[in-house]
């Protein structure tokens, strides 16, 4: 059976801006790519912490079954936040350990949610750092990007 990867990124340009988010989904055998695909998407006004987010979001929610499944992403938000944060946000009922409310809480619970349904592995990698699938999932960002800082 092959493993699956989705490869994440976000990208804003501003922070606060025009931004998108990007996944490069493969299924492997070993070393050798069976199945490849791309996702993308953005919005006119978002934060890069949002399109990380979305990002992953849109990889797990991609998926038609429950699935084992190694998310890859450059954002330590993300991976931190998903692995280790979320846990005690939960517990306060979505809010810090200061007591203010968590930032994205809307994503965080949607990423919660669509995360439940699968076995996932999550694995940070630095950005911007030649790994030819993480660029690939930055340029899928981008494009996601493109309409709307056209118009921005």
């Amino acid at each position: 059976m092959p493993e699956l990867f989705a490869f994440t990124d976000g990208a804003c340009s501003g922070n606060p801006g025009p931004g998108g988010w990007g996944v490069l989904m493969q299924a492997r055998e070993g070393n050798t790519v069976v199945k490849e695909r791309e996702l993308s998407g953005g919005e006119p006004l978002t934060t890069n912490n949002r399109m990380e987010l979305m990002a992953a979001i849109s990889a797990l929610e991609a998926l038609a079954r429950p699935s084992e499944i190694v998310i890859v992403t450059d954002s330590a938000y993300v991976k931190n936040g998903v692995t280790e944060w979320i846990h005690a946000w939960k517990r306060r009922n979505w809010r810090t350990a200061g007591g203010s409310p968590v930032k994205n809480v809307e994503l965080w619970q949607r990423l919660d949610a669509a995360q439940a349904r699968h076995k996932v592995t999550w694995r940070w990698i630095r950005g911007h750092a030649g790994h030819p699938e993480n660029e690939r999932a930055d340029e899928l960002a981008r494009a996601g990007m493109a309409p709307f800082k056209a118009t921005a």
